[in-house]
């Protein structure tokens, strides 16, 4: 039996939808990663829409695209970045709609833009991450020097999996305790690294490194992390090493970008600075590291307990008589 019969028939939004569809590809030029992207989110809203009686365009409010974006975070369990492409969709469609007199309103205009939307990152205790950076030794094999190495800079400077590759010799000052990075956009950071990190690169470099570099083809190409061919250690093979170690420590769902969040993290956990910390991530947007300042509260009812002249226990009011 075909099950298309008992789908709803909205023929006046079916044919805005195509009529937008046709200006996106022939009048707009969009490639076709973006068409396909436009077609299923269009699709995806249709089916919403036309579930709650809708017919025409012109009968969608605000109210029924935010409850179509509810549906799509709690109802399909879409993560906050598909959703964000979702709302991109459909503000395109009705300012388009609006700005070609086919919709007297646009509905859309009144939802919360994009960027507005933010993801809070997980991040890892302190005492897991712990787990995590000691866990390499001589039971996981050869490598595990440049292993426990890698780990130990990706926490101790914050670093991306395409970062930590890309490290040089020289980019290492083990006098100074300083690394420097290149970020997005070849962005330059110098990050100051603990104990634990230096203690773990010296050592790889003392026993390990020099038998990884024993080509004399120059195909090092300087870098200070490398794979057992004596090549650079890729992005690919970074994110493969944290599964594996974190999988080896009892601790699933880490990717390599959840150490960088840890670090941030803690610092503010810690009491460190904002802006400190927006520098030490190499972010040009101290608004991206904000972040960072919603995800770890523990210690606020500590410091409200400590601190606030009603909360304080034994303690008299600054000033008091």
């Amino acid at each position: 039996m075909d099950d298309t019969t008992n789908v709803p028939e909205a023929p006046e939004l079916d044919r805005q939808i195509a009529a937008f569809m046709t200006f996106a590809r022939v009048e707009a030029g969009l490639s076709e990663a973006t068409l396909e992207a436009y077609g299923r989110d269009l699709d995806v809203m249709r089916e919403t829409l036309v579930g709650t009686g809708i017919r025409m365009p012109g009968e969608v409010t605000v109210d029924h695209l935010a409850a179509h974006l509810r549906h799509l975070s709690r109802g399909r369990g879409l993560d906050a970045r598909s959703i964000v492409r979702h709302l991109a969709t459909m503000r395109v469609f009705f300012r388009w709609l609006h700005a070609n007199f086919r919709l007297e309103k646009d509905p859309a205009r009144l939802l919360e833009r994009p960027t507005t939307w933010k993801k809070l990152p997980g991040t890892l205790t302190p005492g897991q991450m712990k787990k995590l950076v000691e866990c390499p030794c001589a039971d996981h094999g050869a490598l595990w020097l440049r292993d426990r190495a890698m780990l130990e800079l990706m926490y101790a400077a914050g670093l991306r999996a395409s970062e930590v590759g890309a490290i040089k010799l020289n980019d290492y000052v083990k006098e100074l305790a300083i690394v420097k990075v290149t970020g997005k956009g070849n962005k330059q950071r110098i990050v100051p690294i603990g104990e634990p990190a230096l203690a773990a690169v010296e050592r790889y470099l003392a026993e390990l490194r020099p038998h990884l570099a024993r080509f004399q083809d120059g195909r090092d190409q300087y870098r200070l992390l490398l794979s057992h061919t004596g090549r650079p250690l890729e992005r690919v093979a970074v994110w493969q090493l944290v599964r594996k170690y974190a999988l080896a420590a009892g601790i699933r769902g880490v990717h390599p970008h959840l150490l960088r969040h840890s670090f941030a993290t803690h610092l503010v956990a810690g009491g460190a600075d904002l802006r400190v910390i927006q520098e030490l991530l190499g972010h040009s947007d101290i608004g991206t590291t904000q972040v960072y300042t919603h995800v770890d509260r523990s210690h606020l009812r500590e410091t409200l307990a400590a601190f606030h002249p009603r909360e304080a226990k034994g303690r008299p009011a600054r000033g008091a008589a």
